[in-house]
């Protein structure tokens, strides 16, 4: 009679362990799997600098890897939101707008310094109020110039660059830029035209479709709302301002590649073909300065992710994953 009494105990005391496991483990996974989405989820914060309101998109884990995403014209850190997405998982990824863009402050054209130097040392307090100390850049369009000075300012900083369709060689600037040059030669004769061109909605509908053979691969969305951003009060004046100052990157072309020859930073080029500022020759040019450098060119635009997200994505974590294993 003991016995069965002892067995019928033993059997309820298992059952009961048994099922606190279970419910233990069912929490965990439950834990680990929120976990695992809150990773994944963006947050849209903001900081302040100088009185000015920088916007930003964050995700991830703080003690993961931090990417830093560096946008193009006229766009925003929105056009990463995709990779931001998917790369939040195993990164900590970082997107601002600059002074002027997107949802960050936007002063007026009279009573901001609208330069490259400007928003480079708006870029550089952000890394510093966010304390990040190591970083790898990503750099599309205007966030060439900026990651570049970043780079120059910060180079104990930087742990590798990708760069996509951002120009440090004066063989990547197209037949384009010889009219623009014009502009930056005399600013009053031509501010008219270029205004009138730079605000069009063709002119903005071409900067992503270049000359892709594809162009129903585009969502209109990313030209319009671009469109619209242009033809805000007050946005083209501050926005060829910035395109005036563009000159100053030309003429620091020679020092970043010095820099880049210097330090021979772990180096990805993702550079779409049919953009029509911005020729393949100047993604090329890299080797010259990094031969270690791997170029890739995609089928796409100045705006590659328009259509070769994918591939861009795939071409990212394998070198993401290969630098970090190194390091």
């Amino acid at each position: 009679m003991i016995k069965l009494v002892y067995g019928a105990l033993l059997s309820t005391a298992m059952m009961l362990a048994a099922s606190k496991n279970n419910l233990m483990a069912q929490t965990q996974t439950k834990t680990s799997m929120e976990e695992q989405n809150n990773h994944s989820i963006i947050f849209y914060k903001t900081i302040e600098i100088n009185g000015q309101i920088i916007f930003y998109r964050e995700a991830g884990q703080p003690n993961k890897p931090v990417i830093l995403f560096l946008h193009g014209f006229p766009s925003s850190s929105r056009m990463w939101q995709p990779l931001l997405e998917k790369l939040s998982a195993d990164y900590h990824v970082i997107a601002p707008d600059y002074i002027g863009f997107g949802h960050s402050s936007q002063p007026a054209a009279d009573s901001f310094d609208y330069t490259f130097d400007n928003l480079a040392e708006y870029i550089s307090k952000f890394i510093t109020q966010l304390s990040l100390e190591k970083f790898i850049l990503v750099q599309q369009d205007y966030g060439g110039p900026i990651g570049m000075r970043i780079a120059e300012k910060h180079p104990e900083k930087v742990q590798a660059i990708i760069v996509q369709n951002a120009v440090s060689h004066k063989e990547g600037l197209s037949s384009l830029w010889d009219t623009r040059k014009a502009f930056w030669a005399d600013k009053e004769k031509y501010y008219g035209a270029v205004k009138k061109n730079f605000i069009s909605l063709e002119a903005t509908r071409q900067r992503h479709i270049g000359s892709t053979p594809t162009p129903e691969k585009i969502s209109p969305d990313t030209y319009t709302d671009e469109y619209l951003f242009l033809n805000k009060p007050g946005m083209a004046d501050i926005q060829l301002n910035l395109f005036h100052d563009y000159q100053s990157n030309v003429n620091l072309y020679t020092q970043w590649q010095e820099w880049l020859r210097k330090n021979q930073p772990k180096l990805l080029v993702i550079w779409g073909k049919y953009d029509p500022s911005f020729t393949v020759a100047g993604a090329w040019k890299y080797k010259d300065d990094v031969p270690e450098a791997e170029v890739h060119i995609v089928d796409g635009g100045h705006f590659a992710l328009d259509e070769a997200e994918p591939e861009i994505l795939s071409l990212m974590q394998n070198f993401l994953r290969r630098i970090i294993i190194e390091k």
